[in-house]
């Protein structure tokens, strides 16, 4: 049995609706500006299994705005831009199987709560990327973020370097993998053969694009 499967047959009642009534109270009082959007999505949302993927999400909202308080908050969660973000990023979450993922959704939500900065338009290209993105691209991405060795010898590859940090994976699937990423612009790596001193090899930091950079944010705050 999944972990998933396991928290699905732990909830008390396989009522979806009585469900998602619940999880709508328990947001709606712990974080009362979020509750109205998310009984939008609840109502929508349909299994118990999804349900309890959404009540994820609103548990670390809870969590993490505790006591948390700003006049500035308090006008944008009213505005139709925020709604519409969270009711998209719960939808999403509500069908994510990757618990890593949905803990990047809440994070997500969490900085937007907390900093709305970014434009709407960048917060939802953020959304469709967080969509296609798979656990295994998560993993390339870690991979590429990673301290180097101190002493990695004295040529080497990106490949190479990649293999050493996913040993579960092999060279064509890394490849896959990095050209994807580089088209959804999240890495800018390229000649993943080519051979050079083994520093250069050994710090692949500089191939994560800025926007990249914002996945890993997030990833660290999951």
């Amino acid at each position: 049995m999944s972990s998933e499967d396991e928290k699905t047959s732990v909830v008390p009642t396989a009522d979806a609706k009585q469900l998602a009534i619940e999880v709508a109270a328990f947001a709606t009082s712990a974080i009362p500006f979020v509750g109205g959007p998310i009984s939008n999505v609840l109502s929508g949302v349909g299994t118990v299994r999804r349900i309890n993927r959404v009540r994820e999400v609103v548990d670390q909202l809870v969590k993490d705005l505790a006591g948390f308080k700003s006049d500035v908050t308090e006008k944008y969660v009213k505005t139709e831009e925020f709604e519409e973000l969270l009711e998209r990023a719960l939808r999403q979450a509500s069908d994510e199987r990757s618990e890593e993922k949905r803990r990047i959704y809440a994070a997500f939500l969490v900085d937007d709560i907390k900093a709305p900065g970014p434009s709407y338009d960048e917060k939802i290209r953020f959304l469709r990327t967080l969509e296609e993105l798979q656990p295994d691209h998560l993993a390339v991405l870690k991979a590429l973020a990673a301290q180097p060795d101190a002493n990695p010898g004295s040529m080497g590859s990106p490949t190479q370097t990649l293999s050493k940090h996913l040993p579960q994976m092999d060279e064509a699937h890394i490849s896959d993998l990095v050209a994807q990423l580089n088209g959804m612009r999240v890495t800018n790596l390229q000649s993943l053969k080519v051979m050079m001193t083994g520093h250069g090899a050994a710090d692949l930091r500089q191939s994560i694009t800025e926007y990249g950079r914002h996945f890993l944010k997030y990833l660290h705050e999951a």
